[in-house]
């Protein structure tokens, strides 16, 4: 038996039992279970009814965050060329192609998002042993290959907060959605954008239940468990 500690003991007791928590419910038990000493993220754990195993039911996908994700964002671009300058002048972090490159082949990899013009993807994908690892490769399903002339508004997104979800190995999708610290307007915004997305993002080959469960929880605190009737209509479904 695990031995969580009287901390978790105590914010283990805001969870009933066999009950499903509306989606502002959970958010509100979830910011009062965040007692640790620093300020927790939240996240959400949705399990999928999709087989991960068949190409036709993967679901991949983007949601931008209304209310941020409470940490600044280090945006890296692969550009050249006229590409460069627009990706410098909307204010990437890091911009280059080929410096950048073999900087990032010795073991920098100090950002947090990496977008690429097409016609780096050539010499970016021979990163893929580097990037894929730390889920850094600018991929176009994620929305992080674009043309030059996107490359200002995918940047601007990128700061606000953008979260790819993916469905994993064992049918779920882990994602975040903010800090504890955020007020609960502002989660509540944030699930209602990764709800929309995640119901847009519905392969075609889905049969049956597309969401089995989701809950909410933080980084040391229980899971909440959400009523999916209204949880899906967030996302218009």
């Amino acid at each position: 038996m695990v031995d969580h500690g009287k901390r978790f003991d105590a914010v283990e007791k805001l969870v009933e039992a066999g009950k499903e928590y509306t989606p502002a419910e959970a958010i509100a038990l979830a910011k009062k279970a965040a007692t640790a000493k620093f300020d927790e993220t939240v996240e959400v754990h949705l399990r999928m009814g999709l087989d991960p195993r068949n190409s036709a039911q993967v679901v991949r996908g983007v949601a931008l965050m209304p209310a941020g994700l409470g940490k600044q964002v280090r945006v890296l671009v692969f550009a050249q060329g006229d590409a460069e300058k627009i990706a410098r002048d909307a204010g990437a972090d890091f911009v280059g192609a080929d410096d950048l490159i073999a900087k990032i082949n010795e073991g920098w990899t100090e950002f947090d998002m990496a977008i690429a013009t097409p016609d780096m993807m050539g010499k970016v994908g021979k990163l893929g042993k580097v990037l894929g690892r730390k889920g850094l490769m600018p991929n176009p399903k994620a929305g992080t290959v674009v043309a030059a002339g996107d490359l200002p508004q995918t940047i601007k997104e990128a700061r606000m907060g953008r979260v790819e979800f993916k469905l994993d190995r064992s049918a779920i999708i882990h994602t975040v959605l903010g800090k504890a610290s955020f007020d609960e307007a502002g989660l509540m915004q944030n699930l209602t954008s990764l709800m929309e997305a995640i119901v847009r993002a519905k392969p075609s080959g889905a049969k049956g239940q597309y969401v089995k469960s989701v809950y909410v929880t933080t980084t040391m605190g229980p899971g909440f468990k959400l009523d999916l009737r209204p949880t899906m209509a967030l996302g218009g479904a």
